[in-house]
C-alpha cells in the first residue's frame, strides 16, 4: 500500500504533466470542473479543478460537492500515473471508479 505523501505526490506529478500538454488539449478539450480524488485504502482524498487541460489548485481534504469524483486504491493511483494501468482497464476491472456526467467523462477521457 503507498502512502499518502506517495499519492500526494503521484497527484502533482499527473497536474505536471497535464500543464505540459496544457496547450494541446485545451483545444479539443474545453473542461472547467472541480475534482476529488478519493484514495479508497487510505481513507484519505485530495481535490483540485481540471481547467484548461490543467490540474490546479491541488489540495488535501475531499470536496463531496465536487462535479468529477474518482475513486481508487492507493497502488492504483500511481499504477495509472506512472502509466502502468490503463484507464480503460482500471475502469473495466473496477480499480478505479468515476462519478461525472456522461459528457464530463468523454472529456475526461481524452484529457487522460
Amino acid at each position: 500500500m503507498a502512502s499518502v505523501d506517495e499519492c500526494r505526490q503521484a497527484l502533482r506529478e499527473l497536474a505536471t504533466r497535464l500543464e505540459g500538454n496544457a496547450d494541446q488539449v485545451r483545444e479539443r478539450v474545453n473542461l472547467d470542473r472541480t475534482l476529488a480524488c478519493r484514495i479508497t485504502d487510505l481513507g484519505t482524498a485530495f481535490h483540485g479543478r481540471l481547467t484548461d487541460g490543467r490540474l490546479v489548485d491541488l489540495a488535501d481534504g475531499d470536496d463531496p460537492k465536487a462535479k468529477i469524483a474518482m475513486n481508487i486504491g492507493s497502488d492504483d493511483l500511481l499504477a495509472l500515473v506512472r502509466g502502468d494501468l490503463d484507464v480503460g482497464r482500471a475502469l473495466a476491472a473496477r480499480r478505479l471508479s468515476v462519478s461525472a456526467s456522461p459528457f464530463d467523462l468523454l472529456k475526461l477521457r481524452k484529457l487522460l
